[in-house]
């Protein structure tokens, strides 16, 4: 099997998700894999101590079990994805069977800071939307779906997650193959996108 990859990355809240929607309605029958699911446990996380673990670091995610995922994909190999709770801010006891296909697609925010991650993939985006339009959106995602407060979700993003999106996330955009400002809501890179994915898919 010829199995392509294809990256998707940006600031939180920039519409990675977006992105992975538009690329379904066209493309119905891939892997998604959210970087998401990589990160470590920890469970000592609350709303009261939100910063005592940097979730907008690359050393929060398993990137060895998610490159050693991604390879097997990659020869067309099955492997058992990890669950993340973001309530208890813990990997889940149960885990989801992929099974390969000639298109994977992987979304997250450091998908493209380690070069063995980036060496696997065949197609690398970057998502690029304005801060404070990414931060309402983290705003209303933390509180509706995380149990989050606004005062924790405004420090987490003042004290860890501002520093890295400059430090360890917009620096990879010269990696990207292309870079779609606005997220979802620029047709224009829309359209190339989506042109290529389906040769991209036609080619697998």
């Amino acid at each position: 099997m010829d199995v392509r990859i294809i990256g998707i990355t940006g600031g939180s809240g920039s519409g990675k998700s977006t992105i992975v929607r538009k690329i379904s309605e066209v493309v119905s029958d891939f892997v998604f894999i959210p970087q998401d699911n990589y990160y470590y446990s920890a469970e000592f996380i609350s709303n009261e101590n939100i910063t005592a673990f940097n979730f907008d670091h690359p050393e929060a995610f398993d990137t060895t079990l998610l490159h050693s995922h991604l390879s097997a994909l990659k020869r067309g190999q099955a492997i058992d994805m990890p669950q993340y709770d973001f309530v208890h801010h813990r990997r889940k006891a149960d885990f989801v069977r992929v099974e390969p296909k000639p298109l994977v697609i992987i979304e997250g925010l450091m998908i493209l800071y380690d070069k063995t991650i980036r060496d696997l993939l065949d197609l690398k985006l970057y998502v690029d939307t304005p801060d404070d339009i990414r931060f309402i959106r983290r705003l209303k995602r933390d509180m509706s779906e995380r149990g989050r407060t606004v005062d924790s979700v405004i420090k987490q993003y003042l004290e860890v997650v501002r520093p890295g999106h400059f430090n360890f996330i917009e620096p990879t955009k010269e990696y990207a193959d292309l870079v779609i400002p606005e997220g979802g809501y620029n047709e224009n890179a829309l359209h190339v996108l989506i042109t290529f994915v389906k040769e991209l898919s036609k080619g697998v």
